[in-house]
């Protein structure tokens, strides 16, 4: 079995690693995902990307990867508040890396639509080859139900181009957490683009940290089971499984292998580079599998096989990809 991985992250040229967050991060898991950590200290952008190309080519189960940056925020003027030097690489840095490597490399833009060259920014990514788009709305605290993005979805829609929109708690930059909500996917929805839904939508509250990792369906939050709803009515709308494998959202992985009828909505995805313990998680399975997983040296692997654990290699999950970009 080999397939795309729907959802991985280029970091910014100017990542240094100095957040907290990043550091910790680093500390406990560079190694596991294949980074040099002496060098990621010096050459933090390349360490990355080497890691994340060798991953990718050192793989058994994953061929290609989606890669997309996140843009950065603005206000409704279109003038620069923010630039997460973390996470929000360029477009540029994605068609470069694409170029180099189009065997493993899907490209997809971020692109802020609060941005005053919104609209020509994506005729210029389309032209270069560009196959998709990725929303990180919470943190640019956008709301997609306002009539003036309506234009931007539009184009998404006669492009063709599919949109992965972010749903769910949001921990790597500052989110506004009505902008995580489910909602956020209706107008691209309902204006005709194909719609990813990523994270399952799973909601939790850090306040209340049992019930965050808890495997009983009532505390997946209310997004979750209104998604699946809409996976078995709307046909353009697909859900991604990125960062089921953290505990605050591992723990829905064994009711999701039970819901069958939507399996052909599901895609496989990672959420490359977001951290997590396959030892000390919230899945079910077995301390026997929970070791294997830990000791599997290739973090695209490791990735997969927990998906593999829930949804065998004959599952739509694996193959869904071709319905959306039937060229990779």
């Amino acid at each position: 079995m080999q397939t795309l991985d729907f959802h991985v992250h280029l970091l910014s040229k100017e990542v240094r690693f100095d957040r907290p967050y990043d550091r910790l991060a680093l500390r406990l898991f560079g190694r596991r995902f294949g980074i040099d950590v002496s060098r990621a200290i010096k050459e933090p952008y390349e360490a990355y990307v080497d890691a994340l190309l060798g991953g990718l080519r050192a793989s058994k189960y994953v061929k290609k990867a989606v890669l997309f940056g996140v843009d950065a925020k603005f206000s409704d003027a279109g003038e620069l508040i923010h630039r997460d030097k973390t996470v929000c690489a360029d477009n540029d840095s994605v068609f470069e890396i694409y170029q180099k490597n189009p065997d493993l490399i899907v490209p997809f833009f971020s692109i802020n639509p609060k941005r005053a060259d919104a609209l020509d920014e994506i005729d210029r990514c389309f032209e270069l080859g560009f196959k998709g788009a990725k929303f990180l709305q919470n943190y640019w605290d956008l709301d997609t139900r306002l009539p003036r993005y309506v234009p931007y979805f539009e184009k998404l829609a006669k492009l063709g181009l599919p949109l992965v929109i972010h749903v769910g708690n949001e921990s790597s930059v500052p989110s506004t957490r009505r902008c995580e909500a489910l909602e956020m996917i209706y107008a691209p929805l309902e204006l005709g683009v194909t719609t990813v839904c990523a994270h399952m939508a799973i909601n939790y509250e850090y306040s209340h940290i049992f019930r965050a990792l808890s495997r009983r369906p009532r505390n997946f939050g209310h997004d979750y089971f209104a998604l699946l709803a809409l996976l078995r009515t709307h046909k353009n709308l697909y859900a991604d499984v990125s960062a089921l494998m953290t505990p605050v959202r591992a723990k829905a992985l064994p009711h999701l292998a039970s819901q069958t009828d939507v399996h052909s909505r599901l895609l496989y995805a990672s959420d490359f580079p977001v951290p997590y313990s396959a030892i000390y998680n919230t899945y079910d399975l077995r301390l026997s599998q929970r070791i294997a997983l830990h000791k599997e040296p290739n973090p695209f692997d490791r990735n997969a096989r927990g998906l593999l654990a829930y949804f065998g290699e004959q599952s739509d999950l694996w193959s869904n990809y071709k319905k959306i970009l039937p060229f990779a």
